[in-house]
């Protein structure tokens, strides 16, 4: 099934028309998850607290270097959404993952550094 992009202008401006859930899902893409609370000594969970600081890393790299959460799973192979998941925080990777995501942005950003 082809998906058909509807365009409008106004004043001179092109926009892509999409449905709201898709936009809603665009913004909440790019959303930095939250550490999880301490406890009331002031202690966070190391887990959780691992998986969120991995989760911002990634997800700030991957947009200083200008891509997409698509762009990056190809280029890593890994799924889309095994990398939504890690940049939401709510999963933890093993090695060869993080490797293979961390080489692709390594690269990536070397490109924007020599395009600046």
């Amino acid at each position: 099934m082809a998906t058909v992009i509807q365009t409008l202008t106004i004043e001179g401006r092109r926009f892509v028309v999409i449905p709201e859930n898709q936009y809603r899902q665009l913004l909440d893409e790019n959303q930095v998850p939250a550490m999880p609370e301490a406890d009331n000594q002031g202690h966070y969970p190391a887990v959780a607290s691992a998986r969120i600081v991995l989760a911002r890393q990634i997800l700030r790299r991957r947009q200083a270097a200008g891509l997409t959460q698509r762009e990056l799973a190809k280029r890593a192979g890994v799924r889309v959404e095994t990398l939504s998941r890690l940049e939401h925080g709510k999963h933890s990777p093993n090695v060869a993952t993080v490797d293979k995501i961390g080489r692709v942005l390594k690269q990536a950003e070397g490109k924007q550094k020599k395009i600046k």
